[in-house]
Formats: structure tokens, C-alpha cells, sequence
């Protein structure tokens, strides 16, 4: 019997889905396995449109489509945690399976905290991310870096390091991540500042970390995180629809050593980030600067997973209608007041920017702010942001002052 904390290598059995699954397919065959058998009324993944730059959500029902959703796209930048509140009535009355990156995951912890999304009916199942690249980015990327035509390219991953490219021709190209993000390229601006590479938030854990010897390439690693990942695993593997053996000892050293470098990571990018944009009135001075181009399209409030409320305050006529210009600053500093304790950087908010702006970098930085003065990390759990916790007018007006001033004590 599987149980919290078990770690073990995972394939499935169904040779079809093994063919076009990566990594054994284990999550393809749970997910496929859930449909099958009534756990969930329908699964939200993402599957290739177009092209590799081009991620489409999408809801499945008929499990004979679950390995549309196979394999990986690190050129598509969707959160899904938004979609299910927006679409899906929040899984209110829905069993709902859903893969999951660690922001995906953030963005569905905040939401239910909020009675947004029913974590009831959520069956989550997380996978490792090293990070994602903008399609725009990648397809200069590939043809300046790679030299490559990106329409020619069938395939892509990011391994040991690298971003890797495949061509229609079977040409396999793999440059330096390092060598590509101080060129300016590679992965987005907050997935280089994340510190959330397994999603242990969700009901298992699972990625190509750690899988070593016979297996590797073969199998998934999988983490249980949870009782329900615990069940579903264990009847799975009873109905003979996926394979799995301990993990290798190994193999889970291994594991752990590539998330704390991956973590390393981010704390030199959030270092990097931070420190270039200065403290006190030369912060204040650029964000001031780099939002005046804002145009008040509400982009990336709509797609923002914290923002759900129906009547939106930066819409008050005080602050001017859309199109009329410039936007006062105080839109931008309404937005900080309501969102920042809670910003699990997505980057959505500057994904979607038409006039790119770095809201998502601003909006992180006085998060990590706000979790050093109050200890509290947005996403992992359903604790509540510090301010949620008041619950008297009066105290709520004067948390909010003396937070003000603690918040905003980076541009006095």
C-alpha cells in the first residue's frame, strides 16, 4: 500500500500510450486510468496546437483522448489555475483531474482559499518544472541561437542544463541554459526567480528526476504527496494499468540535488532581479517609469489567479476609464495592495502585457517583501495571507496602515 512520502519509479502498461508518452507515461496512464474508472468526470490538460509554441487547454472525457495531452511543451506559458475558477465553476460540482506545474498548483491553493475553486474535487497531479519559455522568445531564440528555422523544429525539452531542440531532419541541437538567459533568451523572467520545482501541494509529485540505470528515459519518478495520490496510485497499479518499483536510492539523491540546485538558482535570480531595480524612491522611480506606458487594457488582472472579484476596484471611475491616458499610478499601487501578499509569480500579469511592462517582476518583489515581514508563502498551503485574518473594520484599517508602511518602506 502506497502512503505519504513513498517515492517509486512509474510506467504504464498500455503500449499505445507508451509510445507517445515520455518518461514511461505514468501520468498519461493515471490520468487515462481516473477516466476510465469514474474517479473524475473529466481531466484539464494542455496539448500541442498548432505547433510546439502553441499551448491549448483542454477538457477530456472520453479517455481514448488522453494521449493527445502527452509529453511536455516548455514553449507554452498557460496557467490553468485561472481557467478552472473561470470556466469550470471551480470545480464546484465537477471531479476535475489536472496536471500541474508548481505555479499551476500556487494559483489553485490561493483560489480555494478564497472559496473559489473546490480542492474536494480536485485530483492533482504535479509535475517537476525547471521552467518555461515565451513562444515569441523561442522562436527568436531557436533561429538567432540555434540557427535554426523554428517551424523545423518537432521537439524540445529542457536536460541537464540545456535546452534542446529536434528537427523535422532528426538533427538533435542543445545549447548552454546559461549560455541562452545571458543572452537574453531562454526560460521567463519569474520562472528563473521559482522555488516551487515539485509540486508537492498536489496529490503526486512526478517528473524525470532521479530516474537512473534500466529505467531512465522509461519511467517516472513519483512522489505521493497525498492519501488520494496514495489511492489512486494504489488501484492502478492493482488493475495492472501502470508498473512501478522502489525508486533507487540512488536516484532519489540525485533527486533532491538537482531541486536544491534548481533552488540555488532562483535565489541568484531573485538577487540579480531585485537588486537591479534599486531600493526606496529608485524603485518607486522605475516602476513609476516602466508602468507609465500602461494603457489600462485590464490584461493582467484578467489573467491574474488571485483577481476574482466581479466588480474590480481599479474600475472606480476615480481612476479613469480604459483607453484614457496616462493611467494614474494609483491603479498600479491598488493592484500591490490587493494582490501582493498572495502572488504565487505566475508571470501571467506580464505574459500578457502588450505594452511590457515587468508587472510580474514588481508584484514579486514586494511579495518576498511581505513573506519576510510576515512569514507567510503564498500557495503552499491553505494558510491565509495576514491580512485576511482581520476581521474588524477598524483593525483592518489600522493593519493595513502600519503594513502600508512596512510594505512600502522599500520607496520611502
Amino acid at each position: 500500500m502506497a502512503a505519504k512520502g513513498d517515492m517509486v519509479y512509474a510506467w504504464t502498461t498500455n503500449a499505445d500510450l507508451a509510445k507517445v508518452a515520455e518518461c514511461g507515461g505514468a501520468v498519461t496512464g493515471l490520468l487515462k486510468y481516473a477516466l476510465e474508472n469514474n474517479i473524475v468526470d473529466a481531466v484539464l490538460a494542455v496539448k500541442k496546437g498548432v505547433d510546439l509554441y502553441d499551448a491549448v487547454p483542454t477538457i477530456i472525457t472520453d479517455p481514448a483522448e488522453i494521449g493527445q495531452t502527452a509529453g511536455s511543451l516548455h514553449c507554452g506559458t498557460l496557467l490553468l489555475s485561472k481557467l478552472i475558477k473561470k470556466y469550470l465553476d471551480g470545480a464546484e460540482d465537477t471531479r476535475l483531474a489536472v496536471t500541474v506545474k508548481g505555479c499551476d498548483a500556487m494559483g489553485i491553493y490561493e483560489l480555494a482559499k478564497r472559496n473559489q475553486i473546490n480542492l474536494d474535487n480536485l485530483l492533482m497531479i504535479g509535475v517537476n518544472c525547471g521552467g518555461s519559455v515565451s513562444p515569441v522568445t523561442a522562436r527568436k531564440m531557436i533561429t538567432e541561437k540555434f540557427g535554426v528555422d523554428p517551424n523545423d523544429v518537432v521537439k524540445e525539452e529542457i536536460d541537464k542544463g540545456q535546452f534542446i531542440i529536434v528537427t523535422k531532419d532528426g538533427e538533435h541541437k542543445g545549447i548552454s541554459m546559461d549560455e541562452l538567459e545571458e543572452a537574453g533568451f531562454g526560460r521567463r523572467g519569474n520562472c528563473r526567480r521559482c522555488k516551487m520545482k515539485i509540486p508537492r501541494q498536489a496529490d503526486l509529485a512526478c517528473g524525470n528526476w532521479g530516474v537512473i540505470g534500466d529505467k531512465a528515459g522509461k519511467a517516472t519518478f513519483v512522489e505521493v504527496c497525498s492519501e488520494k495520490g496514495a489511492n489512486l496510485l494504489d488501484a492502478a497499479v492493482r488493475s495492472g494499468a501502470i508498473a512501478t518499483e522502489a525508486a533507487n536510492p540512488k536516484g532519489i539523491e540525485i533527486r533532491g540535488k538537482v531541486e536544491n540546485s534548481m533552488l540555488k538558482l532562483g535565489d541568484k535570480w531573485r538577487a540579480r532581479y531585485f537588486e537591479g531595480l534599486g531600493e526606496g524612491k529608485e524603485r518607486l522611480q522605475t516602476i513609476m517609469e516602466d508602468s507609465s506606458r500602461c494603457t489600462k487594457c485590464y490584461a493582467c488582472i484578467e489573467n491574474c489567479p488571485i483577481c476574482y472579484c466581479v466588480e474590480c476596484s481599479t474600475k472606480k471611475p476615480y481612476l479613469v476609464a480604459p483607453g484614457v491616458l496616462p493611467v494614474p499610478f494609483m491603479f498600479h499601487l491598488i493592484r500591490y495592495a490587493h494582490v501582493a501578499d498572495s502572488c504565487v509569480n505566475c508571470g501571467q500579469c506580464e505574459e500578457n502585457c502588450p505594452m511590457e511592462i515587468a508587472n510580474s517582476l514588481y508584484m514579486h518583489a514586494l511579495q518576498t517583501d511581505m513573506e519576510k515581514m510576515f512569514g507567510h508563502t503564498p500557495g503552499v498551503n491553505m494558510d491565509l495571507p495576514v491580512l485576511a485574518l482581520v476581521e474588524e473594520q477598524a483593525e483592518r484599517q489600522r493593519l493595513f496602515a502600519t503594513g502600508s508602511d512596512q510594505i512600502f518602506d522599500v520607496f520611502k
